[in-house]
């Protein structure tokens, strides 16, 4: 198990002691690690992949996962699971874990399952390539990310994001977006946007419900754009974010892809499960059974579903 402490504002750190002495009560064969930074732990994620280690956890964020899965991408020996500690933790509720990385750790020690499960590519015009798992995107939601792990990397689940979505929201002009989807009628869709996101979860930021319908297992990417919005209703919408974490209007436009090419008027950062990993134009495509994931006990056809 590879500890990021610093994952959730310290959330992880606070997680990794209870951890341990759970391990010692039910006599857990774990060996732990804790790691200082990112670099530090993919470090040691892909040491332990290049030991021959079958089964890596991350103690974390939905941004920890991602260090994981790119360490061990393409090492079909590794299955990876997430014990929850970050501040947002939607790839760990899509998998149907408690919140609590004690209990997820429970669920998983006498009921978890594995899966193989789809994951998002995503390759920036600074030729930069990563696989991401939950969410990802442009504009808005890039520049909120910006703020979660600055101003605000202390606080803890859904006010972190939407705090620094509201900071973000101060001087921040739509993009005009350009999207490519390669499918069978080759769509070219074209929007003035607050943000575009990809998500490959239903859910980001901490539980903002942008895709319902998205699932890890079914060969396809959710595309979603906020198209700008009145300010009465970017008000609205936030209030009901706030506090159910549903993102409804009619601005919202929805796309099932499997490959989509996005431009933007100006150069844009874009990020992967609150992580900023280039900037645009980017392609993003699914991988199909990317990885085996544990995750909490059901049917096969609906592991990821949400």
């Amino acid at each position: 198990m590879l500890a990021n402490p610093t994952a959730g504002g310290g959330l992880a750190g606070e997680a990794f002691a209870r951890l341990q002495e759970f391990a010692r009560k039910n006599r857990w064969e774990v060996e732990f690690r804790s790691t200082e930074n990112s670099a530090e732990f993919a470090q040691a994620a892909r040491e332990e992949a290049a030991r021959g280690r079958q089964r890596i956890f991350a103690l974390g964020g939905d941004g920890t996962v991602q260090l994981l899965l790119n360490a061990v991408a393409g090492n079909a020996q590794v299955s990876i699971g997430v014990l929850p500690a970050g501040g947002g933790n939607d790839f760990a509720s899509a998998l149907g874990l408690p919140k609590d990385a004690v209990c997820a750790a429970k669920m998983i020690l006498l009921h978890g399952q594995t899966s193989c499960l789809d994951a998002a590519h995503v390759r920036t015009a600074d030729g930069v390539e990563r696989f991401y798992m939950g969410g990802g995107g442009m504009g808005l939601d890039a520049e909120a990310a910006r703020y979660a792990s600055g101003a605000f990397r202390k606080m803890r689940g859904r006010s972190r994001y939407l705090f620094s979505a509201v900071r973000a929201l101060w001087g921040f002009q739509p993009l005009n977006v350009r999207v490519s989807l390669e499918d069978s009628a080759q769509r070219v869709i074209e929007a003035k946007a607050l943000l575009l996101g990809v998500l490959n979860t239903p859910s980001y930021g901490a539980g903002l419900r942008l895709a319902p319908d998205a699932s890890l297992q079914d060969g396809k990417l959710n595309l979603v754009i906020l198209e700008d919005l009145p300010p009465l209703e970017i008000v609205r919408v936030l209030a009901r974010a706030a506090v159910s974490g549903e993102v409804r209007t009619r601005y919202l436009q929805s796309y099932t892809v499997g490959r989509a090419h996005i431009e933007t008027d100006r150069a844009c950062f874009f990020q992967g499960d609150g992580e900023i990993i280039g900037r645009t134009p980017v392609e993003v495509s699914v991988v199909p059974n990317a990885v085996r994931v544990w995750h909490a006990p059901r049917s096969r056809d609906t592991a990821g579903a949400g």
